[in-house]
């Protein structure tokens, strides 16, 4: 299984970035993906997830009503609309996957077997 996140960059406090995660080698639609993000010297941490029926989302306090996690199974991918950027948003983003039907923590890094590369976003004011 490969994970591949797209759609990076540096823009300007309060704009919107679409990150991408495209997901290759298995069936992408009995997977869930998670978001995390990892800013310097700090722990990775959740950020958003959805279930692999995609009925199901879940979202960091820190990025509700600001992030939106959606999936298209037809595709094999997974966004992350992230509108009313910060500073604080400032990161490497990831995205992880993982087939198994029932989690306990969809915001736990360790329900995740497969992880991308990441991609930076940098948010300055």
């Amino acid at each position: 299984v490969q994970l591949t996140e797209s759609g990076g960059g540096s823009v300007q406090a309060g704009a919107s970035l679409r990150l991408s995660c495209a997901v290759s080698g298995h069936t992408f639609s009995t997977y869930a993906v998670g978001w995390f993000r990892q800013a310097p010297g700090k722990e990775r941490e959740f950020v958003a997830a959805v279930n692999w029926g995609g009925d199901r989302t879940f979202y960091a306090d820190s990025v509700k009503g600001r992030f939106t996690i959606s999936r298209d199974n037809a595709k094999n991918t997974v966004s992350l609309h992230m509108n009313s950027l910060k500073r604080e948003d400032t990161a490497v983003y990831y995205c992880a996957a993982d087939p198994k039907k029932y989690y306990s923590d969809y915001g736990s890094s360790y329900e995740y077997e497969y992880w991308g590369q990441g991609t930076q976003v940098t948010v300055s004011s």
